[in-house]
């Protein structure tokens, strides 16, 4: 893969959203690393988990289970269920992952929020290819290396979460879903998922309420209402 060649088929606007991903990332995988290391776990555990799993969410829920008294399964089943939505995300960019499995096997890994977000916003398929795997490829970077960074001042912080780091996270997703958020449909949607996950999350483990927040695809697959009552009219002998 020649980054160069992706670099030239983007805009110069594109290129800059995704270094301000990138930058927001950091500032969560450093908070990722600190927290990991602060809270008494070596610093190669957060740097493994990074280059081997690559799932900010995941590694938060998995790392905080384990903090919190529980066991490494237990870790590791809530970091499944947090990345179970990446299923779905898979089939979304499935043509830009190329036909080889080394390449989706490397993109399957690289598969972010951000990458797919930014991925779906192109309606050319090579400006889709190259915005998933510069951006993909750009996250995994600038994420490990954040994290080796936040682990290295892990014992330094005292108080992580008084910095307020993983505030980044929600805020850089939810600037990528706001555009989409002037179709009618998809606002509908995605207002029904937000109350389900809401209302759940008291009741139900972390992860759980993310993925019954699905339900609100039932409004979005419905077909526009202006749309079936043209159907329904006869046309004009």
């Amino acid at each position: 893969m020649d980054m160069r060649s992706f670099w030239r088929t983007l805009d110069r606007g594109t290129l800059r959203d995704i270094a301000l991903v990138c930058l927001a990332d950091m500032l969560v995988g450093a908070s990722f690393g600190a927290i990991a290391v602060s809270g008494g776990l070596p610093l190669w555990v957060p740097v493994a988990m990074s280059l081997l799993v690559f799932a900010g969410g995941a590694q938060f829920a998995a790392v905080g289970v384990v903090l919190a008294g529980g066991g490494p399964a237990a870790g590791v089943v809530a970091g499944l269920v947090l990345n179970a939505r990446l299923l779905p995300f898979g089939f979304a960019v499935a043509d830009v992952l190329g036909d080889r499995w080394w390449t989706r096997l490397l993109g399957a890994h690289v598969m972010t929020d951000e990458s797919v977000a930014f991925a779906l916003r192109q309606r050319d398929r090579r400006r889709r290819h190259d915005v998933f795997w510069t951006c993909g490829l750009a996250l995994f970077a600038a994420w490990n290396v954040a994290v080796v960074l936040g682990a290295l001042a892990g014992e330094v912080i005292g108080d992580t979460g008084a910095l307020g780091l993983d505030a980044a996270f929600p805020a850089v997703l939810l600037a990528l879903v706001l555009p989409s958020l002037t179709d009618p449909g998809t606002r509908n949607a995605a207002l029904l998922g937000a109350v389900v996950a809401v209302a759940t999350t008291p009741f139900l483990p972390a992860g759980l309420p993310v993925l019954l927040s699905l339900a609100g695809l039932v409004l979005a697959a419905r077909p526009p209402a202006t749309a079936a009552k043209t159907d329904s009219i006869p046309e004009s002998p």
